[in-house]
């Protein structure tokens, strides 16, 4: 396998926000606590080993156990659950919803990294456990962000009505889907695994909860991940000062308000991903995932006729934990109470919106984790890398915005100067010339000379305009393989990981593709990885 790295910043699709912290930007430090770097993680697990509660173990561990008593997993993944109960062990844990069949590639990836990090961290801190955790966004409502997934350039979507929390909707209508997919696989062996793996996953289970895990724990148990399901009374019942704190003082919105004001201070080009409510709570029940709000002293479930007093919404919290979900600016707080977490991984949006919460974490004293950004890959076939050397294609170039490749190409290409560069130098230097000659005589002659200069400018730009399209037209076979290998690399003039699904590539190389994106991929080197398979 080649591999080749770019930095995050120069590959165009990463927000000044996400570059600046992996820079370790000063004016960032107040946001996070410890920068992912090896030897920080010490300090972390020192820090994080005063505020997990031996109980809260046993609550984990005995809920894990529940929900995985009907699946078959691997003895490391066992070893991995009952490590937990020791205080030296801890988790990384990566989220995602419960996309269909995965949804895009980067959910491989966001594993992937909590597995190898783990193994890194055991390597240097040998007395400690690292369990790689993968937490399912099972309380998520949005149907439509992951009811379908991308093959080969084709969609294949769910369809049917949908309410309340996703990890509950039934499975029934994906036969549906398999049978088109099936069309579109082939007869190959990996094709039958694809097949196989989709249907055991989602014809065999009554819920998508139960199909997720079934269908991460299939990809990925050999290399003991955990999955937890936080939609669980006993994990909730763990949580239930918080939600009273959130009830009761609105901590969230105060602090995360702050924070964005405080970020926005910092630079104002930041892009605020989420915005806190009063109440950043929903409530569950069958069919209904609604918010609290809070009008009038009273407590009330939006589009419904459910509502409280402060005492009544209090007994109730704590009589049924479980149909409190927080949304997602209290998810974190959730997911860091539950488990013994040392570092969240996550994609640039996510890590952008956890940058927010860190004052809301102090205020409520819980440790916040160390924020790492997931491997991004670029996976190009050798077929792929063969064309991109004969057009002599770099990998900056292929990561280039397509107007921009495009332009830069040509110029390359092209046999003649497509630049009016010196042209435009020596206009200038005319009118130099003729500025000095309006100072000496008649300074109201500048205004004259300037507008004739812009001019005569604007002209050169218009004829390199015209002169760069007219080679566009004589390159245009060239132009058009340049264009078609980027579209195969950039579906849509997007991050290959951002829409093509693993089962794309799971088709070619089978089982060999997690086992080398296991064994090539490093979670700390931070860049963007570019490789060969």
């Amino acid at each position: 396998m080649q591999q080749d790295y770019l930095p995050f910043r120069e590959t165009g699709y990463f927000s000044k926000l996400i570059c600046d912290y992996l820079d370790q930007n000063s004016d960032l430090k107040p946001f996070y606590n410890q920068f992912p770097a090896i030897e920080n993680f010490k300090a972390q697990i020192e820090e994080k080993n005063l505020s997990v509660q031996g109980r809260s173990r046993t609550v984990l561990i005995e809920a894990l156990k529940n929900q995985y008593k009907t699946l078959q997993t691997s003895s490391l993944t066992i070893q991995h659950i009952e490590s937990l109960n020791s205080e030296d062990t801890f988790t990384i844990t990566t989220g995602h919803q419960l996309n269909l069949f995965t949804g895009p590639l980067y959910f491989l990836y966001k594993i992937v990294s909590v597995i190898n990090l783990s193994k890194e961290l055991k390597e240097k801190y040998p007395e400690y456990n690292f369990v790689p955790v993968y937490w399912m966004a099972t309380e998520d409502h949005d149907f439509d962000e992951i009811n379908y997934f991308n093959f080969k350039g084709k969609k294949f979507q769910w369809n049917r009505d949908a309410s309340g929390a996703v990890g509950a909707l039934s499975t029934d209508g994906l036969d549906e889907v398999l049978e088109l997919f099936s069309q579109d696989l082939g007869t190959s062996k990996n094709a039958e695994s694809l097949k196989l793996l989709f249907e055991n996953a989602y014809l065999k289970h009554d819920n998508l909860a139960d199909a997720t895990r079934f269908l991460a724990n299939a990809l990925f148990k050999e290399y003991g991940l955990v999955i937890v399901d936080a939609n669980d009374e006993d994990l909730k019942r763990l949580f239930i000062p918080y939600v009273e704190k959130e009830l009761v003082n609105q901590v969230a919105f105060k602090h995360v308000s702050s924070t964005n004001d405080a970020l926005e201070n910092v630079d104002e080009s930041y892009k605020i991903q989420v915005n806190p409510r009063e109440i950043n709570l929903f409530y569950l029940n069958e069919n209904l995932r609604e918010r609290i709000v809070f009008e009038d002293d009273i407590y009330k479930v939006l589009n419904t006729d459910i509502i409280w007093s402060e005492s009544e919404i209090l007994k109730h919290l704590n009589e049924k934990p479980e149909r409190f979900s927080p949304n997602v600016i209290m998810r974190p707080l959730y997911q860091e109470v539950i488990l013994p977490n040392l570092c969240y991984i996550g994609g640039g949006g996510e890590l952008a919106y956890w940058i927010q919460l860190k004052s809301y974490f102090d205020a409520v004293d819980v440790t916040f984790p160390m924020l790492l950004l997931r491997n991004s890959v670029l996976i190009k076939t050798e077929k792929q890398t063969r064309k991109l050397n004969k057009l002599n294609i770099s990998n900056e170039d292929i990561f280039l915005k397509r107007h921009s490749f495009i332009n830069k190409k040509v110029r390359e290409i092209s046999n003649i100067d497509l630049s009016f560069t010196s042209q435009k130098e020596h206009l200038k230097a005319q009118f130099e010339n003729l500025y000095k000659l309006a100072e000496q005589t008649d300074k109201s002659f500048i205004g004259a000379v300037k507008a004739q200069e812009k001019k005569q400018l604007k002209g050169l730009d218009i004829l390199e305009k015209r002169l760069l399209k007219a080679q566009k037209k004589a390159l245009s076979d060239q132009v058009f393989r340049m264009t078609e290998l980027q579209n195969e690399l950039f579906p849509n003039g997007s991050l290959q990981e951002r829409s093509a699904n693993f089962s794309e590539f799971y088709l070619e190389y089978g089982d060999d593709l997690i086992s080398q994106l296991i064994k090539n991929l490093e979670p700390l080197k931070i860049e963007f990885a570019v490789l060969t398979l």
